[in-house]
């Protein structure tokens, strides 16, 4: 059985072992495939089975892949595979479901901590020399925030959104949320409200939902206008979310306090992105689910998805 991973290097940049992959058939991996139908075409080969965390594969793609029957997407998110096509030819689609929860929790808070507290800012200027030649024994660089009583809205109530929400009522903040769906829930902190209500409440706006026809750049002018001034946007989701020109401007205007993202809507991030040069921006390269703990979890799976198949017990099928 041949085994093709099409671009390792993101999830296992040499501090995991791809030995239990290998124990399952003749294993070829690349640590990156440029995004072009002819090289990863040439790469899948006569392979049956394939894994891929960001290579893009397409109806063009599956046509020259006769052998193909199995693709494993390294992530949650499946949209870099062609699910209807993969159908059409046969080809069981799986992904990974939820093995970055809590480290994804954790850094949607690590964001709003960032611009609450200014630690990297600080930090910087102490080893600059600044705090040394200071005439003071305590200065601050930018203004400081408490989160206690802050509300804290999320839109999307998901399995990060619930374990960010528990790290936020631990900071004794006021946490609502809105699902496109009413979620039930036993928690007497909790409060579900609509998206109209969240824009109009929230101190702090946290975006918890996949990137789909419905959701794609739901943060634009219009939902702008209906945030309270002042308000604070993160987005650990996707950056399709988010009309990245509208939330530049509103930075600039004060509008937005602050903007802090993983996640932007071409990656790596192109250099015309308005965001790169919006004041109080805090763009990380999409990392939130890099903890190692995370990637081992990951990786676990996504052996246990192709033993799965090769058993004949499909695990985590999306197509």
């Amino acid at each position: 059985m041949k085994i093709v991973v099409l671009d390792g290097y993101v999830l296992n940049p040499g501090d995991l072992s791809w030995d239990n992959l290998k124990a399952l058939g003749e294993v070829t991996i690349y640590e990156r495939t440029a995004y072009v139908d002819a090289e990863i075409s040439e790469r899948i080969g006569d392979a049956e089975l394939l894994l891929t965390n960001k290579t893009p594969i397409n109806e063009q793609v599956l046509a020259a892949a006769p052998n193909l029957q199995y693709i494993g997407v390294l992530a949650t998110g499946y949209n870099v595979v062609d699910t209807e096509a993969a159908r059409k030819h046969g080809i069981v689609v799986t992904n990974i479901p939820t093995y970055a929860t809590e480290a994804v929790a954790q850094f949607t808070f690590a964001l709003l901590l960032e611009i609450a507290n200014q630690v990297g800012l600080h930090n910087q200027s102490v080893h600059a020399g600044e705090w040394t030649n200071s005439l003071d024994f305590s200065y601050t660089k930018h203004p400081l925030m408490e989160l206690q009583g802050k509300v804290f809205g999320m839109v999307g109530f998901g399995h990060i959104a619930r374990a960010t929400a528990k790290i936020v009522h631990a900071f004794d903040m006021k946490v609502i949320f809105y699902n496109h769906r009413p979620k039930e829930f036993s928690e007497e902190w909790l409060t579900q409200v609509s998206l109209e209500e969240l824009y109009q409440q929230s101190d702090i706006i946290s975006l918890h939902v996949p990137q789909n026809s419905d959701t794609e750049k739901m943060i634009n002018e219009d939902s702008l206008k209906k945030m309270k001034d002042k308000v604070i946007l993160l987005n650990t989701s996707r950056g399709g979310l988010i009309d990245e020109a509208a939330v530049a401007e509103a930075l600039k205007s004060g509008k937005l306090q602050a903007f802090a993202a993983d996640v932007v809507s071409t990656e790596p991030i192109k250099a015309d992105n308005p965001l790169l040069s919006a004041p109080n921006s805090y763009l990380t390269p999409h990392i939130a689910w890099q903890a190692v703990e995370s990637r081992q979890r990951s990786m676990g799976i996504a052996v246990d998805n192709v033993k799965g198949f090769l058993a004949g017990h499909i695990k985590n099928q999306v197509n």
